[in-house]
């Protein structure tokens, strides 16, 4: 079997390819990667080593991916990944765009003249903020819980929401762009009978991060806490009690793996640490304070754009159990 993975130099994507090759038997690994980010020629040397078949190129060229091989599946890893994209300063929307929906576009033309099937890692950030600003919630050990005696939608349970969640706009830029991504893989799977699985995962979390911000919330506040910077409970009353899951990029490949072996199948699924592996900004700022000593953060009621207190629940559908 040949596997392309997209982004292959990042933190999932490097962590897909060596997995993959652990775990799969006969496999050949394919990677491209614009080799822009930090962490990236590192990854590169170590994924050489391992036998990796490197590209250098840009999804949003399609020319780029002219010169690769034709392969059995895709896995798309590579994606402008902060929610704040677009509004940041640091990224126009045409940029984020341009990154996340047409670099799809350009994968899924490669993956139609391969007759490749599809991975696409999307996220839960494709979820209404108005419909997530709704829940009724109370203040339990320091964390944001439902509240068990008001009425909730089939879509949301404690553990929190499911596929079947809204995905009306508002979802911030960055979701749109990823949700967009998710319509045109599955119409290509519907045009063109492409195996298509679409992976919406939490905040993928590790050894291996840098500790920006666009790494997700664990990385960030570890790296910053760790270094005694500044750090700020934002919105929500300035009290740290939104909640997110933590989910490791090896436990994301066993599922990826899983997928590779259903080359008939395909779906749509949350992927995520789940409410045991879920932490709020207070408890994650307790567990720092154990490890690193005191740093305690400001209260700040400041609304920051696209914030919600969402858990992704984890149900991996029956034909991967």
């Amino acid at each position: 079997m040949k596997v392309l993975i997209s982004g292959v130099c990042g933190f999932a994507g490097s962590h897909l390819a060596r997995f993959l090759l652990d775990s799969h038997q006969g496999i050949e690994i394919i990677g491209l990667d614009s080799l822009a980010r930090q962490g990236s020629e590192t990854n590169r040397q170590a994924l050489q080593r391992l036998g990796v078949r490197l590209f250098h190129g840009d999804l949003r060229m399609a020319s780029d991916l002219d010169s690769l091989p034709a392969v059995d599946w895709v896995v798309d890893a590579a994606a402008q990944p902060s929610v704040l994209a677009g509004r940041d300063g640091n990224t126009s929307p045409r940029q984020l765009l341009e990154h996340n929906l047409l670099g799809t576009i350009n994968l899924l033309e490669y993956c139609r003249n391969s007759r490749a099937g599809v991975i696409l890692l999307s996220t839960s950030r494709v979820y209404s903020i108005p419909a997530l600003a709704q829940f009724p919630l109370l203040v339990e050990s320091s964390r944001y819980v439902l509240d068990p005696k008001q009425s909730l939608s089939p879509a949301v349970s404690a553990a929190g929401v499911t596929e079947a969640f809204s995905t009306e706009a508002p979802i911030s830029l960055y979701g749109a762009s990823k949700l967009a991504s998710e319509r045109l893989a599955q119409e290509y799977a519907a045009a063109f009978g492409l195996p298509v699985w679409i992976n919406r995962c939490g905040v993928l979390a590790g050894a291996g991060q840098f500790g920006t911000a666009e790494q997700g919330i664990f990385s960030y506040w570890l790296h910053a806490h760790a270094a005694r910077r500044s750090l700020k409970y934002l919105g929500f009353g300035g009290h740290g009690f939104q909640v997110r899951d933590a989910l490791h990029p090896r436990d994301l490949a066993r599922l990826v793996d899983l997928q590779l072996r259903r080359p008939g199948s395909g779906g749509l699924q949350n992927v995520s640490g789940g409410q045991e592996n879920s932490m709020s900004l207070a408890e994650l700022t307790a567990w720092c304070d154990r490890r690193f000593g005191p740093n305690p953060p400001t209260a700040d009621g400041a609304e920051r754009p696209y914030q919600s207190v969402v858990q992704v629940l984890i149900r991996v559908p029956e034909v991967l159990q």
